[in-house]
């Protein structure tokens, strides 16, 4: 089962990692959040992209 992991880094913001079922990183946040409702809310974004295009460049 996949988990969103929500924690501190060393610069004292919140970020958001997505472990796989054998805890490799599949996902990350890429940026730190000041308050942890917008660390919350990135991964309620990410939740609800589901619908979105898969592009090839």
């Amino acid at each position: 089962m996949m988990e969103y992991h929500v924690y501190k880094d060393n610069a004292g913001e919140w970020r958001w990692r997505l472990l796989a079922s054998n805890k490799k990183i599949v996902a990350d946040s890429g940026e730190g959040y000041t308050a942890k409702a917008d660390c919350l809310a990135g991964i309620k974004s990410v939740k609800g992209s589901s619908g979105a295009d898969v592009v090839e460049d």
